[in-house]
């Protein structure tokens, strides 16, 4: 790097720009210790730190800004790099090698980094500045946009390229109708095809957006400076409350033409092999540098690769060039596969192409080869699950017939590639330049991406990964058995197996056979039975198989003591079973709390006064909660548009229809669910196992969010669905969820851990890729056909009562260790009491 003679001297480094470009150059410093022998100093110009611009659309379904960062806690702290934050570079002095910010900052540099990235292209139109106008390009644009559409109800975005659809599909989720108007004759030109263009468009009028391709935006019509409508070049108008500019970017080289650098005649910072500008001390990298092939790149992998290139030119290490980058994309957008790769439009001489079209099923894929069958290039629209293992191909001869590598499974293609054939300098990972043998090395999925960071930019490429990665020599749940729990409920309903005894003696390890089991399987088999068959879970060897708090169906507290919680469903209940509640408290002495889950719980019942509590409950209307069991808990709601004039939906009576339908089920985990009537979210569905917002046009479908220690965003699944469909997905989800989760893991790390994660279930779940959603249906019928009330079929059996007893042979001595103490006007543990010993002649159970 350029330093000045004085040896003393601690050379500075400047980066203008902290995106994901210029965060992955600072990686790339403190990865060669550049940041120990000098000063970093960053100016960024938005209020917040990098973070993923690439899933920025994800806000829109729970993501927040923190969950998008792209910097590690501390990472900037521990390297010692300045960031100043909401403070861009305003001007440059090259003679004096100087940055000066708008804050007023001055730094002098040694060596400047640009990677002030690009701007979004807005057509110079009448009315483009009018109030309710936008781009679409940061985190703060979107949050405009979300306030502003509370107020609107159409919206219109122009441009049909990747971020236009984007942004369509993040109008639509907050409920606008949705215009998208593209110049050009096709969606997404650039990436896709006619062919793939007219897939692709039949799908999203499919989804209810309006398409109007091959016309432009002439004028943003206003009243009052607010937007009412568009005239479009074809002599059409569009009645909308609002518009959204992702009609393209332009690189930001404003700073550059100030200072004198070079640039390109339709924009960009001119660079070297090595990024380096035409002052040698000065470097471009990411959108707004013009590489030497004469291209701007616009996607993040090409950036990614300048910003190591810069890095290890800095660093003085040699042989690290950029000369060009590998374009090909894999998104989803609006729900819809769509990837290109390669020479996707087949522009190389004499090259052929192999086309496969599905219009009833949206599905188009189309490969460019040479005469010799090479692998030019490709585009794949609504079915990209090829996309891993056909673009590291680019460049070589398929083993196979190009047509076996397009055509569906059943319809000519015998032959199934997979990652294995691939050689080891093929290329798995684009967005880091990560092979094939760099992943191989490493022996799990995290190792992987802490090593290589591949799987951590655009994601597409972590389903080969995995695919490369070693198995673990033994995935069995226990010592008793080598089956994985989703295994095992497929044995069980295979086999139609109503007992653990059964399953152990017949699928057991060898040595487990006979035996009793352990307390990690016993549990899991338990609720693998209570989900496929229903029945009574105390009766027989069941109740040998349950949790603690299983046993005396109600959740045992630290004192002993047991609490009471009866089902509300929604959160609706009334006057006189309210009474209820408040009698049975009173006249039992227990502790009463509204919980969050739109429920009152009652603490401190000894284990033989359950029954008669349960008893005056059960009378009254109430049945089981399930607070005690890996089951359905609650489905909050907020009043919805019966009394909330922002409600566009009865959440409440569809709270109480979930949580009647899915009452008692077992599952291996606890399952909680929220419906909101609006998108305010007062019901906080977003962090639930399953979470429902209403939309103006239906509801949106949330799943695998979670509280507590690790709490994660449910990830939106589907949108805008009437009440059967909704239902009709939830009841799949759930049993998917029940039969290929493992023990005690909740839907979030269930989802996280799902080969294809959303993506593959919803091809499971939405698109019946696999076959089983009439199974998974059925499955859930029976279940909601089969239900009964498990304190109700208690107290009708003599025989089930027996167990409700501190003590077996001294059944109506009470449990002395069960101790109170007031306080607040009710009663707490006394936890000054340990355990006592049992009475005189008694057993305890």
């Amino acid at each position: 790097m350029p330093t000045t003679p004085n040896r003393q001297h601690t050379p500075t480094i400047v980066l203008i720009g902290h995106g994901m470009v210029g965060q992955r150059f600072l990686e790339a410093l403190a990865d060669r210790g550049v940041t120990e022998r000098a000063r970093i100093v960053v100016f960024c110009e938005e209020p917040r730190p990098a973070y993923d611009r690439v899933r920025l659309t994800s806000y829109f379904d729970g993501k927040t800004p923190d969950d998008l960062s792209m910097v590690e806690d501390g990472f900037l702290a521990r390297h010692g790099i300045e960031l100043h934050l909401d403070d861009p570079a305003e001007t440059i002095d090259r003679e004096a090698r100087t940055v000066t910010s708008r804050a007023g900052r001055v730094i002098a540099y040694d060596t400047l980094v640009l990677a002030t990235g690009s701007f979004p292209f807005v057509p110079p139109v009448p009315g483009k500045d009018a109030t309710g106008c936008f781009v679409y390009r940061t985190i703060e644009d979107l949050l405009a946009i979300e306030e502003y559409a509370k107020t609107a109800r159409t919206g219109a975005v122009v441009g049909g390229g990747l971020l236009g659809l984007e942004a369509a599909g993040a109008l639509k989720g907050l409920g606008l109708e949705t215009h998208i108007v593209e110049f050009a004759p096709r969606l997404m030109p650039v990436q896709v095809d006619e062919g793939g263009g007219a897939a692709l468009l039949r799908t999203i009028e499919n989804m209810g957006l309006i398409v109007h391709t091959g016309t432009g935006t002439q004028e943003v019509l206003t009243e009052n400076g607010a937007v009412t409508g568009m005239a479009l070049s074809d002599g059409s108008t569009v009645a909308t409350d609002m518009v959204v500019f992702s009609a393209g970017v332009r690189p930001r080289d404003q700073l550059a033409r100030d200072c004198g650098l070079t640039v390109g005649e339709r924009g960009g910072i001119a660079v070297d092999e090595r990024c380096r500008t035409s002052d040698p001390a000065v470097y471009a990298i990411g959108e707004c540098a013009l590489a030497a092939d004469g291209r701007v790149y616009g996607l993040v992998a090409p950036g990614y690769e300048m910003a190591l290139t810069a890095a290890a030119a800095i660093a003085d290490e040699q042989g690290q060039t950029f000369t060009g980058a590998d374009t090909s994309t894999k998104l989803k957008l609006l729900g819809v596969d769509v990837a290109s790769f390669g020479d996707a439009h087949g522009t190389a001489e004499g090259c052929l192409d192999v086309v496969y079209s599905d219009s009833r099923a949206g599905v188009y894929k189309k490969l460019v080869v040479d005469a010799d069958g090479v692998l030019l290039g490709g585009v794949l629209v609504g079915d990209a699950e090829s996309y891993g293992m056909l673009r590291p191909m680019t460049g070589t001869k398929p083993p196979v017939a190009p047509e076996q590598l397009v055509l569906p499974a059943g319809a000519g293609a015998p032959v199934t590639l997979g990652p294995s054939a691939l050689p080891d300098d093929a290329i798995i990972c684009s967005c880091h330049n990560v092979t094939k043998g760099a992943i191989c090395a490493c022996s799990s999925l995290p190792e992987v991406k802490k090593c290589t960071k591949a799987g951590t930019g655009c994601g597409s490429c972590v389903k080969v990964i995995q695919q490369l990665l070693p198995k673990p020599a033994d995935t069995g749940m226990c010592g008793c058995f080598s089956y994985t729990r989703s295994e095992l409920f497929e044995i069980v309903r295979t086999m139609r197996f109503t007992s653990y005894g059964q399953l152990l003696d017949s699928h057991g390890r060898e040595e487990a056979r006979g035996g009793e089991g352990c307390e990690i399987c016993k549990p899991a088999v338990a609720s693998i039975l209570a989900s496929l068959h229903n029945e009574y879970i105390l009766d027989g060897e069941r109740a040998a198989l349950q949790d603690t708090n299983d046993h005396f169906l109600a959740n045992m507290q630290r004192n002993g003591s047991y609490s009471i919680v009866p089902r509300i469903p929604g959160g609706e209940i009334t006057p006189e079973k309210l009474i209820v509640i408040g009698e049975v408290a009173r006249d039992f002495g227990l502790y009463t709390k509204i919980t969050g889950g739109q429920r009152i719980d009652l603490f401190g019942a000894r284990v033989d006064q359950l029954p008669a509590i349960w008893a005056r409950l059960v009378d009254a209307g109430f049945e089981s909660g399930h607070a005690y069991g890996k089951s359905l808990r609650t489905v909050k709601s907020c009043v919805g548009q019966t009394w909330c004039r922002y409600g566009v939906q009865d959440s409440v009576k569809m709270a109480i229809d979930l949580e009647l339908r899915y009452r008692g089920l077992r599952a291996p985990h606890k399952l909680k669910s929220a419906v909101s009537g609006c998108a305010r979210e007062c019901a906080e569905a977003q962090s639930k196992d399953f979470g429902v917002i209403a939309t103006a046009n239906g509801w949106n479908l949330y799943v695998g969010g979670n509280g507590g220690a690790t709490p994660r965003h449910a990830d939106l699944l589907a949108q805008d669905l009437s009440d059967a469909e909704l239902i009709r997905l939830i009841d799949r989800f759930l049993m998917f969820y029940i039969r290929t989760a493992d023990r005690l893991e909740r839907t979030a790390t269930w989802l996280e851990r799902l080969e294809g994660g959303l993506d593959h279930l919803r091809d499971v779940i939405v698109h019946d890729k696999l076959g089983l959603c009439d199974e998974l249906e059925a499955q859930m019928a029976a279940h909601v056909a089969s239900y009964h009330d498990e304190w109700a079929e208690t107290l009708n059996d003599p025989e089930r009562l027996r167990r409700f007893v501190s003590f077996v042979n001294a059944p109506d001595a009470p449990d002395p260790s069960v101790k109170f103490v007031p306080e607040r006007g009710q009663i707490k543990p006394d936890l000054t009491v340990l355990t006592l010993e049992p009475l005189e002649g008694a057993s305890a159970r």
